[in-house]
């Protein structure tokens, strides 16, 4: 098992739709009815407006920073080990490809624009009396996140997300991955509750075949803001020895979705 391949999240998306425009046939000759056809394709129109794609820069402001979080560390220059690109990942199954971009904390199709921060959570003192190998465990039981916001022309973030979610209806049964000769097997993949306040939502949890037998968890939240995605994978590097769950650092998906407006 790979624990630096499996430490990133996210995938979101956003949908353009085209606009109907309804035209009166005749009428009762005192407007009502052309009054109330016009101001229905007004707003089928506006509903319909495609999102604007946001750039480099609008992304930079919008993503996370120390001040914006409660807890943990907030890291904006990202280092290099958890940068890892599309094509430097090999999947057993195609058709997995978007879990395991989400995974080592790329992002799914080709955005236009794109930004990472990575967080830490705060460390736990060791319970008294604990034993040396508990109170190392203790060091390392707090979740990591790279996050990723990405953001698309067109429909482009909405076929992103659509790809993510067929990718965990598909690949349940699990799946493997392979980063620079690294590879990492999932046996698991299931969904859980999605947070609200975006557009669309998307909530996993991953199974990794870690040494040993144990079967650690690994979790993600995709949560798409118009053409904007946010994806963000958690790892605990205490939760990847011993098999025990951790609860997903959900501050920051509320957080950033607030920073999304």
């Amino acid at each position: 098992m790979s624990v630096t391949s499996v430490r990133r999240a996210g995938l979101a998306a956003s949908a353009a739709a085209l606009a109907v425009l309804l035209s009166a046939c005749g009428g009762s000759g005192d407007g009502t009815e052309d009054g109330k056809t016009a101001q229905a394709g007004k707003s089928a129109s506006a509903a319909a407006a495609p999102a604007r794609t946001l750039t480099a820069a609008e992304l930079e402001k919008a993503a996370l920073t120390q001040a914006d979080v409660k807890s943990g560390k907030v890291v904006t220059k990202v280092p290099a080990v958890d940068d890892i690109a599309q094509d430097k990942v090999e999947t057993d199954k195609p058709e997995c490809a978007p879990l395991s971009y989400l995974q080592v904390g790329s992002y799914v199709g080709k955005p236009a624009a794109d930004v990472k921060r990575s967080w830490t959570g705060d460390p736990k003192k060791p319970a008294a009396g604990a034993s040396q190998e508990e109170a190392m465990l203790s060091v390392v039981d707090r979740p990591k996140v790279v996050l990723t916001l990405a953001s698309y022309d067109g429909d482009e973030a909405a076929k992103a997300f659509g790809e993510l979610k067929a990718a965990a209806s598909a690949c349940a049964g699990g799946f493997s991955f392979t980063v620079g000769g690294d590879t990492t097997k999932i046996v698991k993949v299931s969904t859980t509750a999605a947070p609200e306040g975006a557009d669309e939502a998307i909530a996993l949890t991953w199974l990794i075949d870690a040494e040993e037998g144990v079967k650690a968890p690994v979790k993600g939240v995709v949560v798409r803001k118009g053409a904007t995605l946010a994806y963000v994978p958690a790892v605990n590097i205490a939760s990847a020895a011993t098999g025990k769950d951790f609860p997903f650092p959900t501050e920051l998906v509320e957080a950033q979705l607030a920073k999304l407006g």
